[in-house]
């Protein structure tokens, strides 16, 4: 496909999705906004993109939960739609916001869809973190870190709710687990490194495909020179790469 495009969804409450269209062209992808709304109402379909990512803030203002209802409204409304994009493989990210409505919608961790089995809690701090954080990338497979793992990457992290927390214990295992909380070259469940207190630092998850990643901080707030790392680019750039092989 001449010009595959990465659908950036987002629903009233969001406000990452502008800042992540920047970072996939920044990468040299090409992105496209899609209201949830619009999905909704048949002005546009999943299939029509080759990528999708829902990104960070407060969607439906986090009322009954964060990204509870845009969770809800993928399951019950757009599920035929939702299974087959999963199942024609195409990458999904969910960043902060985002990974909270993969987790809710149970896309996150084993694509039990209406069923979840990961929550994101509030952090152990009880208030909202904003902060630098270092992450490790794990050599769990997953598309988004190919070539990176072993690495630390620095971003921003800006959440109150984002403690992983598995039921039952056994089905967020070591292997879906992609970056952890790091505190210089060693991960951590300390504060203030692990903003959130989650268990074994973990920061981002990815399923059994490692097509569909989400992660708590913020790499389109890593991607532009402006920004005091690029590191959260590399994610983009990979993206880029698997919609352009060769």
């Amino acid at each position: 496909m001449a010009n595959p495009t990465t659908a950036v969804l987002y629903a009233p409450g969001t406000n990452c999705h502008e800042e992540t269209a920047v970072a996939i062209e920044a990468a040299g992808g090409r992105a496209q906004l899609v209201l949830l709304r619009d999905l909704l109402q048949g002005k546009a379909r999943l299939g029509d993109f080759q990528a999708a990512v829902i990104p960070g803030g407060f969607s439906y203002g986090d009322h009954l939960g964060a990204g509870r209802i845009f969770a809800a409204m993928l399951v019950a409304r757009l599920r035929d739609q939702l299974v087959e994009f999963l199942e024609s493989r195409k990458p999904l990210l969910g960043v902060c916001n985002g990974f909270q409505v993969l987790a809710e919608s149970g896309i996150l961790p084993a694509r039990t869809l209406g069923n979840r089995s990961l929550a994101l809690l509030e952090n152990q701090s009880a208030h909202f973190e904003d902060r630098k954080v270092r992450l490790h990338v794990s050599a769990t497979p997953c598309m988004w870190t190919e070539g990176l793992a072993g690495e630390f990457l620095e971003m921003p992290s800006a959440h109150g709710e984002g403690r992983a927390f598995a039921c039952p214990a056994e089905s967020l295992a070591d292997s879906h687990v992609v970056f952890r909380y790091a505190a210089g070259q060693t991960p951590t469940i300390h504060y203030p490194e692990n903003p959130s207190g989650s268990p074994a630092g973990i920061a981002g998850i990815t399923d059994q495909t490692g097509l569909v990643l989400g992660l708590m901080p913020h790499p389109e707030r890593a991607a532009l020179p402006v920004h005091y790392s690029q590191d959260g680019l590399k994610l983009f750039r990979n993206l880029v790469r698997f919609l352009h092989p060769g």
